[in-house]
């Protein structure tokens, strides 16, 4: 990573995390293994902060996961975490002077909270209000939950009971027992009292490590794209847009987006498990892209995320390694297919002309659209039928799918249906219910189109279609495979019988590639074709040669 963003002592919040989680680790040992307490290591640990030698089991192991979950935050180098060490360790000094005459750990104490203040630079990660919030809500329905099942625990063994007790002090035996402390409820029976004390100490450690994780877990914060950032980016795209063929997923509304100091170019993110993802290129002027790859890296360095970018073109790659100091890993190549000198003739395209036939001999037609040019109906039952066939919430599209179909917004958008023919389907219309298959591409600047929900999802999406199109002639799907451009091989070819849908995607000796269509301009919108969707693209999106990849199976 380039200098300007590394942190002075990168090693402070390393060690301190490590040496957390081990004191941590010896404490639970300590705690769920008796004979450990009696050893010379366990005597060492009582000199150590932290360390717990005659403290009950609830209370070494609260003590042991909190180490733990601390390491993580100071790791982290969250600012929360720093501010909660500072406290504790004088607490604990002071606690090791007045009861336990400690001398020598009280001084280590001190020693490490004055260590801890120099270096309070290297734990500057700011807190998310949102967390904080989840954390409070968290310790107020759990602690709430654990109250009254801490009341029905203790009011169970009325016959175990020394005495009657009343509610005011069953409710302090249980609010002391989340403590880990013994409260007025005595019972006749040491095993009743063993199993109420551990059950309320149990619940008690339950709230806290739940509050304390939901407040130290690294920061996740709700993406959002708001109306003011969506208009700025749709200002750059239509001025841009033609430079990157994945600058439009950048209008997803789980990403957010920075902007360079000019307001001339931005990057979109998306921050999962401490990782600031920004995806593709940077959109906008490319002599702005540095200035909102600072700001972009004085984000990341400010929560302490971790800075990553996924499918950037290799010019974007150089300027991020140039910049940021990031190292550039190669993923795959990107197809593109030129449609004004596409043709489907020649003995490279002999099986794509064989399945152009075979499809129209079974009856489907395909229409061409803008998705402005769909009614809300249709728009609705395409987006239903999508949703269908991919039978799963999970989306793992982010830099290259959109997320989303039908916006009003997105009307430039081009999808691609496929119909039973009107003889085929007892005289219904083909823009009516008998969806077999769709595609959908959004804009690649003001002459091309993109592949969304392309890949694996978009193969995915095709073999669904097949699956749930009961009147579908019996064909397979092999996955595709696409040949890189500096190879001396033809650019691919897609191995893709469907009766549906075409997909573009492959592993090229261990790499993926993806097709992207480009169209100058779009043929006949308006119009339905009486032929199959891979001829149909062949045609006017872009098609790619055809021949079985070797070492891919049906």
């Amino acid at each position: 990573m380039n200098e300007r963003y590394r942190n002075g002592r990168p090693w402070v919040p390393s060690v301190a995390g490590h040496v957390c989680r081990l004191i941590g680790v010896l404490d639970l040992v300590s705690a769920l293994f008796p004979g450990f307490r009696h050893s010379r290591v366990h005597g060492w640990l009582g000199e150590l902060p932290g360390g717990v030698t005659t403290l009950a089991t609830v209370g070494q192991l609260t003590s042991g996961l909190l180490l733990i979950l601390l390491a993580h935050a100071l790791r982290r180098r969250k600012r929360r975490a720093w501010r909660a060490v500072v406290v504790l360790l004088p607490v604990s000094a002071a606690l090791h002077l007045l009861h336990r005459h400690q001398l020598v750990t009280a001084v280590i104490a001190l020693v490490l909270l004055g260590a801890i203040v120099v270096h309070r630079r290297e734990f500057y990660a700011k807190a998310d209000p949102r967390t904080r919030l989840r954390a409070l809500v968290g310790l107020l329905g759990l602690g709430g939950v654990s109250v009254l099942l801490g009341l029905l625990i203790v009011s169970v063994h009325p016959s175990s009971e020394r005495r009657p007790y009343g509610f005011p002090q069953r409710l302090e035996h249980v609010l002391y027992g989340l403590f880990g402390f013994e409260g007025p409820v005595r019972y006749t029976s040491a095993r009743i009292a063993e199993l109420v004390g551990y059950s309320l100490g149990a619940l008690g450690l339950l709230t806290a490590l739940t509050t304390v994780w939901l407040a130290l877990r690294p920061e996740t914060p709700k993406p959002e794209l708001t109306a003011e950032d969506e208009s700025r980016v749709r200002a750059l795209l239509d001025r841009y847009g033609a430079r990157d063929s994945l600058g439009y997923f950048a209008l997803r509304h789980d990403k957010s987006v920075v902007f360079s100091p000019s307001g001339k170019a931005a990057i979109a993110y998306r921050v999962v498990s401490g990782v600031m993802l920004a995806s593709g290129d940077p959109l906008g002027d490319v002599e702005a892209w540095p200035g909102a790859i600072h700001a972009f890296m004085a984000e990341a360095r400010e929560h302490a995320w971790v800075p990553a970018v996924v499918g950037c073109s290799e010019t974007g790659g150089e300027i991020w390694a140039r910049e940021a100091g990031l190292d550039a890993l190669e993923l795959g190549d990107e197809a593109v297919v030129d449609t004004s000198d596409f043709s489907l003739s020649g003995r490279a395209m002999r099986n794509v002309r064989q399945m152009v036939k075979r499809i129209e001999r079974a009856g489907y037609v395909c229409r061409v659209r803008r998705v402005a040019e769909l009614d809300a109906t249709e728009r609705q039952r395409i987006g239903n039928a999508a949703a269908q066939w991919r039978g799963t919430t999970v989306e793992r599209g982010f830099s290259t799918a959109l997320g989303r179909f039908g916006d009003p917004a997105d009307g430039e958008c081009v999808v691609v249906t496929a119909h039973r023919a009107p003889d085929e389907a007892a005289g219904q219309d083909p823009s009516g219910d008998d969806l077999k298959a769709l595609l959908h591409f959004v804009p690649w600047g003001p002459e091309g189109i993109s592949l969304d929900g392309r890949g694996e999802a978009a193969r995915q999406w095709a073999e669904a279609a097949l699956r749930h199109s009961s009147t579908a002639p019996a064909v397979r799907m092999l996955r595709c495979a696409v040949t890189a451009p500096d190879h001396t091989e033809p650019i691919g070819a897609a191995h893709c019988h469907t009766a549906c849908a075409r997909a573009f995607l492959a592993t090229v000796r261990g790499r993926s590639a993806e097709a992207v269509a480009a169209l100058r301009p779009l043929p006949a919108c308006d119009q339905d074709h009486a032929a199959d969707l891979p001829g149909l693209l062949g045609r006017s999106c872009g098609d790619v040669g055809v021949r079985a990849p070797d070492g891919l199976t049906p």
